[in-house]
């Protein structure tokens, strides 16, 4: 889908779908969005670019990813998406600007997107440029990745507590509640460790794509805009060290965690041990006075089935008194 955006008379003028040559020439920000072929083609040829395939956009090196073609700027990042469905993942986008236009192809919608194009059609300053429209939509992504870190971490912070009170009402505690509680504090923090791991692909995108249009900005970014670049360093800097902190910090719970399942699965295994232990002697009386001999004593005596069943059980009685006196139970 095509979607262009121009500035007239004061105002936001969006249109949908496939326009005459001179309207996508006349344009500030043309977004494209899983375009066909019909829509790359119409673009190529009104304006003289060759448009990126989806392919060539998921190359990983850098040349591949910025590089510049006579007057045009091609840039390439991963995107941050999909985090209030819960279906969250990372979508390269190209911006391909030049001192005319600016030209975004992507194949998903990050909120920040969206949330830029609302913002551009009420406020049709920041469409002046195409440099000054990029450098605000970077710092829409910038203020979309803070609140989702800023969620991120109210969400680790709220699986701690409950994994820590978990630990600390163990013995009033169910054990399959407890191991349901354990389960969901397990899947939040896999959770989290993954959003911050994507958050941080994203600034990192966005680091190296400021810093080469910094190298470029005599010609590419206009004297007022570039302060905004100082800033948006500023702020991406930040933020990779916050998303670092939350990365480090889900570490440190994941392991206390492991190590709370780990004390729950050596008590049980204690448990049994001492079970095993103490039935060890009762099992040894028993098979004594089970084995098949004609001269046994004590199957004659009147008390003898009673006293063996007193010793099997001073037997049982006498280890679990013994680990007690010593703390391993």
């Amino acid at each position: 889908m095509m979607t262009i955006y121009t500035v007239r008379d004061g105002r936001t003028v969006r249109h949908e779908g496939i326009p005459e040559p001179e309207a996508l020439r006349q344009a500030v920000w043309i977004d494209l969005l899983s375009p066909s072929r019909e829509e790359e083609r119409a673009v190529q040829d009104a304006l003289s670019l060759e448009m990126p395939t989806r392919e060539e956009m998921q190359e990983i090196e850098s040349s591949s990813r910025l590089y510049r073609e006579e007057d045009t700027l091609f840039l390439t990042a991963p995107f941050l998406y999909g985090v209030d469905e819960g279906e969250f993942g990372s979508t390269a986008i190209t911006f391909v600007i030049n001192a005319r236009c600016l030209i975004t192809v992507r194949y998903a919608t990050p909120k920040a997107f969206s949330a830029f194009a609302s913002r551009a059609l009420r406020m049709p300053g920041l469409l002046t440029s195409p440099d000054g429209t990029m450098l605000a939509q970077f710092e829409q992504v910038v203020d979309r990745l803070a609140d989702v870190l800023e969620r991120v971490g109210a969400d680790m912070d709220r699986a701690s507590r409950s994994a820590f009170s978990s630990a600390r009402s163990q013995p009033k505690v169910k054990v399959k509640a407890r191991d349901a509680q354990m389960k969901d504090v397990l899947i939040a923090l896999g959770q989290v460790g993954e959003v911050t791991s994507r958050a941080n692909e994203t600034l990192l995108g966005l680091t190296r794509i400021l810093t080469y249009v910094s190298a470029e900005k005599d010609f590419f970014v206009r004297k007022e805009n570039k302060v905004t670049i100082k800033t948006l360093m500023r702020d991406v800097r930040s933020l990779v060290e916050h998303a670092a902190f939350l990365n480090n910090k889900a570490n440190f719970l994941l392991d206390a965690v492991l190590g709370i399942i780990n004390i729950d699965q050596n008590g049980i295994i204690k448990t049994f041990t001492v079970a095993s232990v103490a039935l060890m002697p009762p099992t040894l009386v028993a098979s004594i006075y089970g084995m098949n001999f004609e001269l046994m004593p004590e199957l004659q005596w009147r008390f003898g089935y009673p006293a063996a069943l007193l010793v099997m059980v001073i037997s049982a009685v006498l280890p679990i008194l013994y680990f007690k006196r010593k703390g391993w139970l």
